[in-house]
């Protein structure tokens, strides 16, 4: 799943790269993954117009595309966004293509076809789902621990499933809330009513500052948008490898096809076998 700091960086590259150019035609391979709102036929809409801004709202990229259009891209658990030449071959799991002037395509990638690319009028924007029930991004600097504390109030479960919630904060996912909870040193099995005010202010302080340092370490490696950089997590998806802080064995459990990792002795908690 592409979190904040994957989406921020890929916002980065393709403002770099593609914002100010035309499009020059569109494929429509897989269907299903697109809601064309604002007209019957996509390709032959979207062509010729100019790709205006690119922006980030919480897990949705946005291509602001002139005149009076835009693409609001939700990638969800398996999309992935390719910026390549057009004679790069095609994967399987290419659902869309866009040509960017001449020499550039943008395709969105999914390998479930599980995200959705809608194409809507400015003024159709609520129609998108999910994209206005997000909270505050976890990348904006203006969410203060005050307000992160209130937000957290409504919520009564597992504080990791908390994290991933959208109407919280945006942009945390399976990945980045496992990073958050280790640096905490929470685990991800407490009770949100069960945290401290102390330990508010360490997961408030992490979640900013684990999804910073993820976006100065993607700056410098992501060669290829659709490639996913996780090598340099702490723990998520590394069960059974030392704890970079403690040395202890990393537990990892799968469920509802959901990885959490953790450190037992860091991150103390209820116990459950790994």
């Amino acid at each position: 799943m592409p979190e904040a700091p994957d989406l921020e960086v890929i916002k980065e590259v393709l403002t770099r790269r593609v914002a100010g150019c035309k499009v020059s035609y569109a494929k429509v391979l897989k269907p299903t993954v697109l809601r064309s709102l604002a007209a019957s036929n996509f390709p032959e809409d979207v062509t010729g117009r100019t790709v205006e801004r690119i922006a980030r709202r919480g897990k949705f990229l946005l291509l602001d595309l002139t005149p009076g259009r835009l693409l609001a891209i939700n990638p969800m658990l398996t999309g992935a966004f390719q910026l390549c030449p057009p004679q790069a071959r095609v994967f399987k799991r290419t659902c869309l293509v866009i040509g960017i002037g001449q020499k550039l395509e943008l395709r969105y990638i999914d390998d479930r076809q599980m995200g959705l690319v809608y194409y809507v009028e400015p003024a159709q924007m609520a129609q998108v789902p999910r994209l206005n029930e997000q909270g505050p991004d976890v990348l904006d600097d203006d969410v203060s621990f005050d307000e992160f504390k209130n937000r957290l109030r409504p919520y009564y479960g597992e504080i990791k499933g908390v994290l991933t919630r959208g109407g919280f904060l945006s942009g945390i996912g399976n990945a980045y809330s496992d990073e958050i909870l280790f640096s905490a040193g929470i685990s991800p099995f407490r009770k949100r009513k069960s945290l401290s005010d102390e330990e508010l202010h360490r997961l408030h302080r992490s979640a900013k500052q684990v999804t910073r340092d993820a976006v100065a370490v993607l700056r410098e490696r992501m060669e290829e948008t659709h490639h996913k950089i996780r090598d340099f997590l702490q723990v998520h998806n590394k069960g059974g490898q030392p704890c970079p802080r403690c040395g202890n064995k990393i537990s990892q459990l799968t469920a509802n096809q959901q990885i959490t990792s953790y450190c037992r002795r860091c991150q103390p908690g209820m116990l459950i076998k790994s």
